[in-house]
């Protein structure tokens, strides 16, 4: 019994101590891929990387030049925090050494270490000291800075998704940054609200455009986001205005369009701030009619008012909300910008407007290099 009970606690130790063991390094892998933990294996890896290269270029210098430390300063640049970089680059200025007196004179032959080649190395060594500290000052690791940039564009993405419609509704929405970025100025709030029988829509244009413009509008999204569905359709933009001018922003104005849409009877109300008109088709004349509230600026002024102006949307009719980017262009009058979309518009009356929203940005605004939105709702006949 009493070797039994030995051999149990012995057991029950190890398990312990196993499990302790597993969590601690499981803890210690996630750490370091959050950019929290040590750093000590990359730098370890690294340290090592560079006598099997000093070897490679005493043995194969024609293969294995002495300026192949640059790889190890790179790599500890993308993976070291900056104490543990001057490390590093300490064992390449000794590798250098090593191979300098091992090979000779650089003036005795080639693949030799030469003025050239130390300043090749110490140069990457300086922009990777830089990189270095400036991703250490932000608190951001090169592990976690990509996943972060995804996850934020993936947010944007999520926040400017439309609800479903019911049957008899058709939506779609399409946006281009400017220049081929993955962040945009312009996006789009949506939901169904008053029990599922309302959708309401809030597209809205920072100033500025891409990336400059990306941080404010992912800000913007996701308090208009809390915003819409909390407040009456009146109050919304009055509370945009406010939180707009409390964040004291340079540069920072916005226009923004809210539609309210009854999905019942397809009366709507729109109201905008400093934003285009909307574009409405009436299927029963095939014309295109533009419906613009008036409204300042959000981020101007305090106590700014803004008044709806009021619409339905029949059986076959189309409302397009869309941002400046889309008709407007150096040279042109956006009046001529908002006639090409009608126009190009009027192909897809046949089709029900079917992806008609990316076709409509390739067509128009193809190579125009600021943000564009559109979103086209239609009640099917």
């Amino acid at each position: 019994m009493a070797r039994r009970s030995a051999a149990d606690t012995f057991t029950a130790r190890m398990r312990k101590k196993t499990h302790r063991a597993r969590i601690a390094l499981r803890k210690s892998g996630v750490d370091y891929f959050r950019g929290d933990g040590s750093d000590w294996i990359a730098l370890a890896g690294l340290l090592l990387t560079i006598p099997a290269i000093s070897w490679g270029t005493v043995a194969a210098p024609v293969w294995c030049a002495p300026a192949a430390l640059v790889l190890p300063i790179v790599a500890g640049a993308l993976l070291l925090r900056p104490a543990s970089l001057l490390g590093l680059y300490a064992a390449a200025a000794a590798a250098l050494i090593v191979e300098s007196i091992a090979l000779g004179p650089y003036t005795e032959g080639p693949a030799r270490v030469t003025p050239g080649t130390v300043l090749v190395v110490a140069a990457c060594g300086f922009f990777g000291l830089l990189i270095a500290q400036f991703r250490a000052r932000v608190g951001v690791p090169w592990r976690r800075g990509g996943t972060m940039l995804f996850d934020l564009r993936e947010r944007i993405r999520v926040q400017s998704a439309l609800p479903r419609l019911p049957l008899g509704w058709h939506r779609e929405m399409a946006l281009r940054p400017a220049g081929g970025q993955s962040f945009s100025g312009d996006f789009v709030v949506a939901a169904r609200t008053n029990g599922g029988r309302t959708l309401e829509v809030v597209l809205t244009d920072v100033s500025g455009k891409g990336m400059d413009a990306a941080s404010r509008a992912l800000l913007l999204s996701g308090a208009f986001g809390g915003l819409l569905g909390s407040l009456p359709p009146h109050g919304f933009l009055p509370a945009a205005n406010g939180y707009l001018l409390r964040q004291d922003w340079d540069e920072g104005f916005a226009t923004s369009i809210h539609l309210v849409l009854d999905l019942d009877s397809g009366d709507y109300e729109l109201f905008s701030a400093g934003h285009l008109p909307a574009l409405q088709l009436h299927a029963g004349s095939g014309r295109w009619e533009e419906q613009g509230a008036d409204g300042p600026l959000l981020g101007i002024y305090d106590g700014a008012q803004f008044d709806p102006i009021k619409g339905t949307l029949r059986a076959g009719d189309v409302l397009m909300l869309f941002t400046d980017g889309l008709v407007e262009a150096s040279g042109r009058d956006i009046g001529e910008g908002i006639d090409r979309l009608t126009g190009e518009a009027d192909r897809y009356v046949a089709s029900g407007f079917e992806g008609a929203a990316w076709h409509l940005i390739e067509a128009v605004a193809k190579d125009v290099n600021d943000d564009r939105a559109l979103l086209l709702l239609r009640r099917q006949s």
